[in-house]
């Protein structure tokens, strides 16, 4: 028996073995025993993007053969950590744009670790090359662009894993299985979702020479284009909407993935939000200090709510979901639940499962969330587990897009002053179009935005 098939076996009697094989299924097995060393390229090499990475080569026999950036500095520091980590040594190639990058090299997966305004772009490359993709949340920057990475992957017989590792967190994949589909909570007919972190960056830097090590006008790529005031990928680039698409995308996305994966919802009937700039209003960023949204079903309001300044309403749970049902409340975030029941009943309390013994290495990676390290694991080996057997992941490309185009329609409804209804059929918005003019953001020059119908 190889070392991957021993590691597989090691990794599935560990702490989380049977939440694995819960959250796995029948794919499980097909990991196990799955030889094939498989040749993978990262787009985008900055924190999330190389943490990714690592997670994968740790549940996985990969040949890392290949990354891309357009900071030289931050592509050659992450491939010497690669050749670190990966069981050959060997350094991957190396290159700045991801055209090249996937023309040159035959690969089995393609992990997307951009800023948000390039996922589309990249993603859809990656699966007209022939590779299977692993991309980080938001998906898109804009719903058009989410509809066409849709398309592409359904067109090209790809398997795409979106980022929302909430739905193989193991104490959530033990909080659906126990709580709420075993009927604990009763009917839910309310959720709300928060985050109360201060993460606005509320600066105000100066226009300054571009680095030579940066290649500006390639990061910026299809997004307009700012004057340059200090390196934009180092968490600079989420303060502006021109990247993404504010907290709410950034955050709301994983809170209301979780929330539609715990209760089995699709698409929200009707989408509103208010907010703004309220209090943080001295530095150059765009994005809301403050918002309020609502995700309508049919008797159900899932109601999402950020501030970047003052206290979290619970200080337990400063970024989180709770579902409230008839028999009981289930509160939930990256590292504990708590299920109180309603009248008679005992409370039920569960903690994040860590694996720092299981995986020293872990203690050692720069800026490693180790809470969300396993999530992250059996997230890839559920990719894996779809890549194998043809069949649709956890996170699957559709699942994301909903989740990612409800939160960017949450912005539209702020920044039009009224509801918003979706027809995913149609890709319109019901009875507005200017509303639905706004699905579909201008690119800047010569990148060209791609639709659904032309991938």
């Amino acid at each position: 028996m190889n070392n991957f098939n021993i590691n597989r076996r090691r990794f599935l009697k560990g702490t989380a073995a049977t939440l694995a094989l819960t959250a796995l299924g029948a794919n499980a097995m097909d990991i196990i025993y799955q030889p094939k060393t498989l040749r993978v390229a990262l787009i985008g090499t900055g924190w999330y993007g190389k943490s990714d990475l690592f997670r994968l080569i740790q549940v996985a026999p990969v040949n890392v053969v290949a990354l891309c950036d357009v900071d030289k500095h931050q592509l050659s520091q992450a491939a010497d950590m690669v050749s670190q980590r990966q069981k050959s040594g060997k350094v991957p190639r190396l290159y700045n744009d991801y055209r090249k990058m996937l023309s040159e090299n035959a690969m089995d997966i393609v992990l997307i670790g951009t800023p948000d305004h390039w996922h589309a772009l990249t993603a859809i490359e990656a699966m007209k090359s022939g590779a299977n993709v692993y991309v980080q949340k938001p998906i898109s920057v804009d719903v058009i662009e989410g509809e066409a990475m849709v398309a592409a992957a359904r067109k090209y017989n790809r398997v795409v894993q979106v980022g929302t590792q909430r739905r193989s967190t193991p104490h959530l994949i033990e909080a659906k299985k126990n709580i709420v589909d075993a009927g604990l909570l009763g009917k839910v007919s309310h959720v709300e979702m928060c985050c109360y972190y201060h993460m606005r960056n509320n600066s105000n830097p100066p226009v300054i020479p571009v680095p030579d090590f940066l290649d500006y006008d390639m990061w910026t790529g299809p997004a307009p284009f700012r004057p340059y005031d200090g390196l934009p990928h180092v968490g600079w680039w989420r303060t502006f909407m021109e990247y993404g698409n504010g907290i709410v995308g950034d955050m709301a996305i994983h809170m209301f993935d979780a929330t539609r994966w715990m209760l089995n919802l699709g698409w929200p009937k009707r989408i509103s939000s208010t907010g703004g700039i309220y209090m943080n209003k001295g530095g150059k960023s765009d994005i809301s200090d403050t918002q309020s949204a609502l995700f309508e079903y049919n008797d159900l309001t899932c109601i999402w709510q950020h501030r970047t300044w003052g206290t979290p309403s619970d200080p337990e749970y400063p970024w989180a979901f709770t579902l409230f049902g008839e028999k009981g409340t289930l509160k939930a975030d990256v590292y504990k639940y708590d299920f109180i029941p309603e009248g008679k009943g005992s409370k039920i309390h569960k903690d994040v499962v860590y694996e720092k013994e299981k995986y020293p290495e872990d203690l050692k990676e720069p800026k490693i969330e180790l809470h969300t390290a396993p999530a992250t694991r059996l997230h890839m080996l559920n990719f894996l587990g779809a890549i194998a057997n043809n069949s649709k992941p956890v996170a699957d490309i559709e699942q994301g897009h909903i989740s990612t185009a409800s939160c960017i329609m949450a912005n539209l409804s702020m920044k039009t002053g009224r509801p918003l209804v979706y027809d995913p059929q149609k890709r319109i918005i019901v009875g507005d179009t200017e509303a639905t003019s706004l699905l579909k953001r201008p690119y800047r020059q010569p990148w060209e935005h791609p639709d659904f119908d032309k991938v």
